[in-house]
């Protein structure tokens, strides 16, 4: 029970954590430009990345030894390349918008892992996927002109992060935890290290204060969630991730002077119900295939 409760409290504070994250993101992405200020916090878990490498057991040697090069690489690629549309997304469409659009990932990735990952969809879950597809439309709320450009970036950044947990799900097969956070961190900073510096910007001296808090944030809420893992299942952390829309939404309105419209809030209750219902199905799933055995 301690263990459970433990658990509990670190993905609480992972939530809570990222949502700050997010609401730091959206400051410093209205005044600087965002891959300069990713380049910078990459520099921050890339260091963090390999600190915890080092403690791992056999150390850097053992945590940079990957069956899959071509594929942890495209991971950190894609990871640092996601998190500049984040920002970009957090400081042009807003906090609650944003997230109401990532919070779609889940289903996503259920609609990517039939075709890439060769799994099997049952209509229980296809009926999700659906709705959920039907919740973000009701978020973009098309008109006659179409959908507003400025949400398609959030909904790039969705997607590409939905093929970040594709790649991370096929080198799992063949690398471990320790390798994989290893190479997101390390090949993320090293790519935005070749990018970064062409939007050098001096920052005012209360934003480095705030660069360095984003960084403090970045390696903590990491931190938490892999001890959340730890301690428990899947199924038992991803829900509670959720959370984040709602810290997100509540941010946005105090601290942003954003505005839930109701298709914002109707969608993304669709959106995470159907989330949060694919997420259990695949538990199920993979269950039935462990005691099914080879």
């Amino acid at each position: 029970m301690d263990m459970k409760r433990s658990g509990y409290i670190f993905t609480l504070l992972a939530v809570v954590i990222f949502a700050i994250q997010d609401g730091i993101s959206k400051h410093l992405g209205g005044l600087y430009p965002p891959a300069f200020i990713a380049m910078i916090r990459f520099w921050a878990f890339g260091a963090f990345a390999v600190l915890m490498a080092a403690r791992s057991k056999g150390g850097l040697r053992a945590a940079a030894a990957t069956r899959r090069p071509v594929l942890q690489i495209l991971r950190g690629v894609m990871l640092a390349g996601q998190i500049v549309i984040v920002i970009t997304s957090l400081a042009m469409v807003g906090l609650a918008h944003s997230q109401a659009i990532f919070s779609a990932t889940p289903l996503f990735v259920a609609l990517l892992s039939v075709p890439l990952l060769g799994e099997k969809v049952g209509w229980r879950r296809w009926t999700a996927i659906l709705l959920g597809l039907v919740g973000v439309l009701v978020i973009l709320e098309p008109s006659r002109d179409g959908i507003d450009p400025m949400l398609l970036v959030p909904l790039a950044a969705a997607a590409v992060f939905s093929l970040y947990v594709i790649a991370t799900r096929l080198v799992s097969r063949d690398d471990s935890a320790t390798t994989s956070f290893f190479y997101i961190g390390t090949v993320g900073a090293i790519t935005l290290s070749f990018i970064g510096p062409f939007y050098w910007t001096g920052l005012a001296a209360v934003d480095w204060g705030w660069m360095a808090l984003l960084c403090i944030t970045g390696m903590a809420s990491h931190y938490f969630l892999i001890r959340a893992y730890d301690l428990l299942d899947a199924t038992a952390v991803q829900p509670l991730t959720y959370l984040q829309l709602v810290f997100a939404g509540l941010m946005g309105v105090t601290l942003f002077d954003e505005r839930l419209t109701p298709n914002l809030v109707v969608g993304s209750a669709v959106v995470v119900g159907a989330g949060i219902f694919t997420i259990w199905r695949e538990s199920v799933a993979a269950r039935r295939r462990t005691v099914a055995g080879p």
